[in-house]
């Protein structure tokens, strides 16, 4: 038996109200993040990263924190109620699936919060800055299920659809190199473009920065050859992802079923570059990286989106 029309409207209300509380919760938790860690501070860039230094301090409940804890654990409520909407009476697949995998997300980071408090623990907060971008592709991926089957045109060539496939994978990494960029305290190693100064490309010492159970002590100072490294990668796999995925766009604005995700992706791109570079020229101001990361966010649902219309 088929979902009624309201069922599915109800449904897709709630998943994309569940996605804007989740973008809330992403730019209030980089914010959080990123002030805490003196991004921007009066004695930039000395007192970047001072805290790692000192015993984990008590949590500060101002503004901010209220409203990311107040929008996440109303997120967490709606999920609740998304689940059980899509399981009953009868499963609405593939919404149902998502939304558990999405409330298994929030759970998990949940979970992750009660060791948070300790900054130098840096795959705690690589996991919740990644989690946190999930949350929204999640619940975008819940609404686009409520909507008609996607349909792929039928002149789609093979190579772009592996071109896309290419971009949406380098994309992941070079997700994943800034959320780590971020949790290893190495933003300052590198403040000029387009390169870093260095030779960290060719230090095998460099690569340890990429060690998951790394134990923080200090920030990466300027010119550090582990940071310098995370961030020739970053903006590396950047530049892959701006030439597979923006041609891939650019590539599907020529089929209707496609156009609109399509030029989301791209001018996502565009915007999300914009960010980064301009976070840099400015010596990292912290609004230009916490608008980096919410951009990044929207893009990964963009994508989704893409994907999901030219899968076959």
């Amino acid at each position: 038996m088929k979902p009624g029309f309201g069922r599915l409207r109800a449904i897709r209300a709630l998943a994309l109200i569940i996605g804007a509380l989740s973008l809330v919760v992403v730019a209030v938790s980089a914010y959080l993040r990123l002030d805490a860690a003196g991004l921007g501070c009066a004695d930039w860039p000395a007192c970047y990263g001072r805290l790692l230094a000192e015993a984990p301090l008590p949590l500060h409940y101002g503004f901010s924190r209220l409203l990311h804890r107040l929008a996440a654990s109303a997120a967490l409520i709606l999920t609740c109620v998304l689940v059980w909407r899509c399981l009953r009476p009868q499963p609405v697949l593939p919404a149902a699936r998502h939304a558990i995998l999405l409330l298994l997300l929030m759970l998990g980071l949940s979970a992750l919060g009660f060791f948070s408090a300790d900054p130098r623990r840096a795959l705690v907060g690589f996991l919740n800055i990644v989690g946190g971008l999930g949350l929204v592709t999640f619940s975008w991926r819940v609404a686009m299920a409520t909507g008609a089957p996607p349909t792929s045109g039928q002149n789609e060539r093979v190579e772009q659809a592996l071109l896309l496939r290419v971009g949406v994978t380098v994309l992941s990494v070079t997700v994943m190199l800034g959320a780590w960029i971020g949790a290893s305290y190495s933003a300052t190693a590198c403040l000029d473009l387009p390169g870093c100064g260095g030779s960290a490309l060719l230090s095998a010492e460099a690569w340890n920065v990429l060690n998951p159970f790394i134990k923080l002590t200090a920030a990466s100072s300027p010119g550090d050859a582990g940071g310098m490294l995370l961030h020739l990668l970053h903006r590396g796999f950047a530049l892959i992802v701006l030439l597979t995925l923006g041609w891939s766009a650019v590539a599907n604005l020529r089929q209707a079923t496609t156009r609109p995700s399509a030029r989301a992706v791209l001018g996502l791109l565009l915007v999300v570059v914009g960010f980064g570079l301009a976070a840099v020229q400015s010596n990292l101001s912290l609004w230009l990286v916490v608008g980096h990361g919410v951009v990044a966010a929207l893009l990964l649902a963009a994508v989704a989106a893409l994907l999901r219309h030219t899968r076959r």
